[in-house]
């Protein structure tokens, strides 16, 4: 029911249980997750079905809700795989599922009658038609395809009843394709994105090479700086030479379909007034250090805002260097104003900018002898006597210096190595289950 004059739903990505947990421990009302098949992240780690038993009981303790995807678009041989999944959610009961394709839509309401359906940004939700065309066959939200505007937003909520959500996208990557339907993974690798298995091919590096065309230029592949001189410019990516792709060279470079980030933490009044009921953050494939502080930083602008405008205004300053100690690219407003120009793609490389390492997820607090000390599952390596800081929901941090480490059985180490060790880190300061611990390696 869209919920004119209160604040949007929250909802937050998770890969795993423990980013689920996390999920919920720094403020999300709503998480949407994916189990082992017929979900459109088939690369993430996703949850088994007693992950997701264990997840959804969790969440529902917390008031948070859970989305399941099962957002793939369907061939034949996936219809009958997929009524015994359809059956396994509809005893699971979540609060919703994600659809995207007709076929599924169809047997999902067959199989899991009690289940409300949300349509995916995958279907091409970009006209009232196509949200009143679901919402006549029972669909109780629709997801907005990332190509409208909010004006287009608005003028959608005015013709549509109050009982169908809007959902839009708030922050994270933007695929270069229509509402994600991209073809370039199944072309170059045979993967299909729409399948679940893209290989992300946007983000690949390719080079520049060149080629003498005999006889002189043939007019279409030819450099742009040198339209008559006989030589064809190539693209290679760099793990698969030798297959080439004719290009247009100009100076920016070639990471042809790289875009910049959305993040519209300064915007979210506007998505309200657009009639926007949920707040979508992307990111299935993203680590707990960015979930977390993905939603402690719109939970805290959100918070804010329901405090007032001036209470959002004054916290600006923080969203913007808090959104920015996890994994990310610059930043864009994507379609919400206008439509992107050049402005919006990044040229020069492919790689995240990185303030913080993220070290670990808090399991317990325990007394070993005279000392606290917090157990982690390492995730990147740290040493003693390196800085860390703990994050804590409320959007505080605790600095910290890392004096011990000791391993499972209680040894000594001066440094974690390891991935997925088990450690003891001292720490004589308050902490909670699900805290992140991270290492800041640069200044935001």
């Amino acid at each position: 029911m869209h919920r004119q004059g209160a604040l949007p739903e929250l909802l937050i990505p998770a890969s795993s249980l423990e980013t689920l947990k996390v999920a919920v421990h720094y403020g999300a009302d709503a998480v949407y997750i994916g189990g082992e098949a017929f979900s459109l992240r088939a690369k993430a780690i996703n949850f088994t079905q007693e992950d997701m038993r264990q997840g959804v009981a969790l969440a529902h303790e917390h008031g948070v809700k859970v989305y399941v995807t099962v957002n793939i678009l369907a061939h034949n041989e996936d219809l009958e795989k997929a009524d015994a999944y359809l059956a396994f959610l509809a005893q699971l009961k979540p609060d919703a599922l994600l659809v995207a394709d007709p076929g599924l839509f169809v047997r999902a309401r067959r199989i899991c009658p009690d289940l409300p359906i949300h349509i995916s940004t995958q279907a091409n939700n970009v006209n009232y038609e196509t949200f009143l065309f679901w919402h006549s066959l029972g669909a109780e939200r629709v997801v907005c395809g990332r190509e409208l505007s909010l004006a287009e937003i608005a003028q959608i909520r005015a013709q549509i009843p109050d009982s169908l959500e809007i959902e839009a996208f708030v922050h994270g990557a933007m695929c270069i394709s229509y509402s994600g339907r991209c073809l370039l993974s199944n072309f170059f690798t045979g993967r299909d994105a729409n399948r679940g298995a893209c290989t992300h091919p946007c983000r690949w590096q390719y080079h520049i090479a060149r080629e003498a065309v005999p006889g002189g230029s043939d007019g279409i592949h030819q450099t742009s700086d040198a339209p008559d001189s006989g030589i064809q410019t190539w693209i290679e990516e760099e793990s698969r030479p030798g297959e080439r792709i004719p290009v247009y060279e100009n100076e920016r470079g070639t990471f042809l379909f790289n875009s910049k980030d959305l993040c519209m933490i300064e915007h979210i009044p506007d998505m309200i007034d657009a009639g926007i009921d949920s707040l979508k953050i992307e990111g299935r494939m993203k680590n707990a250090l960015y979930v977390s502080t993905t939603a402690r930083t719109y939970r805290k602008a959100l918070d804010n805002l329901a405090r007032g405008r001036d209470a959002y205004e004054a916290g600006m300053d923080w969203y913007h260097r808090q959104i920015r100690d996890c994994t990310f690219r610059p930043f864009t407003t994507g379609f919400f104003y206008h439509k992107p120009g050049g402005d919006a793609q990044i040229y020069d490389s492919n790689t995240y900018e990185k303030t913080c390492t993220y070290l670990g997820c808090v399991q317990d607090v325990v007394r070993i002898g005279t000392h606290q000390y917090i157990e982690i599952i390492q995730k990147n390596k740290f040493s003693v006597g390196e800085s860390a800081e703990l994050m804590h929901p409320d959007g505080s941090d605790t600095g910290f210096e890392i004096v011990e480490i000791l391993d499972e059985e209680g040894k000594q180490m001066q440094s974690a190595p390891h991935p997925q060790q088990k450690l003891y880190v001292r720490y004589e300061g308050a902490a909670d289950r699900y805290d992140i611990i991270r290492r800041r390696d640069t200044k935001a």
